[in-house]
Order: structure tokens, then C-alpha cells, then sequence
């Protein structure tokens, strides 16, 4: 590798294989590069094109030896591919030959001539990050005076899972088409970020108070951002069900709603 130089407001350098590159075909050639360094400080997403040519000098002829591709055009360069050349730049057979003037006095000398084009792109897309160690929290909610509730809907006092507040919210006479006909759960992220979802799987429950081993439970999973900070079952239970005496889920006119949150990933997006 050459050091570092500056074109277009980008850095730049040569890569120069001797022996050839052997994963693209180098065998029995030379192998030269153009490479875009320090690549840390650009926006994802990013992309440069350039016209390229890449140069050997003849030192007897006092002239170069000029490979550029044969499409012409642009080369493409982004975070998948930072580098751009030839695999057989030259072959070793032909540098190696006196009568050529490449290698003199065991000196050689190699070139690159670039024009970076400057345009403007919109860049759109997202990357997920998931969470090496998730951990699962329990938050429980003591709904008291169940069948009094005249509100639309209750929320539950916030957690904290993941790095993010939470809470539940629960319409007692459901919403929509189950509007008297079951209890609507859902599982609200309380503070969404623009730009950003964050991707969590989830059991909401509710509870039978005799007998653990009969709980109602739901799992979900949900990528909750501004425009979806809220997921859930409208038709979560039934009324006749909750209500129903013999199966314990509302003693004393208090239910008891649980929600097991696991935040697996933050996507970032990109725009």
C-alpha cells in the first residue's frame, strides 16, 4: 500500500499486489488497486464514482504504460467495495523483461489518475443493531374497580426495559369491532424517537389469581417507532371470559395485568 493522498475530498491509496491477487484471478500477473481510505467519517450509505486509469512508467521510452476499463465510465465505490483495479494489470512475464523499461535497477514506478464526480444522493435505509445481552423485564399492573371504569382507556405508570419507558395500555370495553365484547391490550413505547424503532418481543397476560398455571397469555413481537408506538390484540380477552367468576381472572373487581419485555434491537434509519 502506497500512503495516503487527497482527491475530491476523499483519501486515496494504491494497492499493489507483486505476486498477483490471488482471489480474483491474479495469477502470473500484477495486481494494482485504487483504494478509498478512511472511510469512518463518511454518512451510511455513501458512494463516490470516479474515472480511473491507472499508469506504469516505461523508464527507457520515458512514456506510460495506461490500463484503464475498457467500459469506460465510472468505477463505483461504497462500503461494500472499496477498492477498484485491475487483477491483471500487467503480466509478471512482461513486467519482468528488460527490453520493456518497467523494472530498472530493480526500481519501478506506478501511477493513478482519477476524476471524482461530485453529486448530491439521497440515501435511504437502516441498520439494525441487536443487543448482545437482552434482558427480559416484568412489569405488573393492578387494575382496581374494573367493571366502575368509565374511561376509554387506562395507561399503567411507565417502566424501563431495554434503555426505553414503556407502559400498558388497556381499553376495559375493547375499541373498534370489539367495542363490548372484550378487553383491548396493548404494549406502548412512551417515548418514541424520530429516526429510530426499536424492535421488541413481548408476552402480555392477564392473570388467574387461584391457579398460575392458568393465566391468559399473548406473545408478540413489534418494531415500535412514532407512527406505531403502540402494539397489541384488540380483541386480547373476551368480557364474558374475564368476567366469569369461576375462572378467577377478576376477584374483588381487580384484575391483574402482567407484561414480560424483551428488547431485542435498535433500527436506526437513515434518510
Amino acid at each position: 500500500m502506497t500512503a495516503d493522498f487527497e482527491s475530491g475530498g476523499y483519501k486515496w491509496k494504491l494497492s499493489l499486489y507483486p505476486n498477483g491477487n490471488p482471489n480474483k484471478n491474479g495469477k502470473d500477473h500484477i495486481s494494482l488497486y485504487l483504494v478509498i481510505s478512511d472511510t469512518s467519517s463518511l454518512h451510511f450509505g455513501w458512494e463516490v464514482n470516479v474515472i480511473l486509469r491507472l499508469f506504469l512508467f516505461d523508464q527507457i521510452r520515458d512514456k506510460y504504460l495506461v490500463i484503464e476499463d475498457c467500459r469506460g465510465g465510472f468505477s463505483r465505490f461504497h462500503e461494500l467495495k472499496t477498492e477498484c483495479g485491475f487483477s491483471r494489470f500487467v503480466s509478471r512475464e512482461t513486467f519482468y523483461d528488460p527490453h520493456n523499461g518497467f523494472l530498472v535497477d530493480d526500481n519501478c514506478a506506478f501511477g493513478v489518475e482519477l476524476f471524482v464526480r461530485k453529486s448530491t444522493v439521497t440515501v435511504r435505509g437502516e441498520s439494525l443493531s441487536m443487543l448482545r445481552k437482552a434482558t427480559t423485564i416484568k412489569h405488573s399492573w393492578k387494575v382496581e374497580n374494573f367493571i366502575q371504569i368509565t374511561d376509554q382507556f387506562r395507561t399503567s405508570e411507565e417502566f424501563t426495559a431495554g434503555d426505553q419507558k414503556w407502559k400498558l395500555k388497556l381499553y376495559p370495553k375493547g375499541i373498534r369491532e370489539e367495542r363490548n365484547k372484550s378487553i383491548s391490550l396493548y404494549l406502548q413505547l412512551a417515548d418514541p424517537s424520530l429516526g429510530q424503532e426499536v424492535y421488541a418481543n413481548y408476552k402480555l397476560r392477564v392473570k388467574n389469581q387461584i391457579h398460575s398455571s392458568e393465566h391468559l397469555e399473548r406473545i408478540l413481537t413489534h418494531r415500535f417507532n412514532p407512527m406505531a408506538e403502540d402494539w397489541g390484540l384488540a380483541n386480547f380477552m373476551g368480557l364474558e371470559e374475564l368476567k366469569d367468576e369461576r375462572k378467577d381472572f377478576l376477584k374483588n373487581d381487580t384484575c391483574i395485568i402482567e407484561a414480560d419485555v424483551t428488547v431485542l434491537g435498535i433500527v436506526q434509519k437513515y434518510q
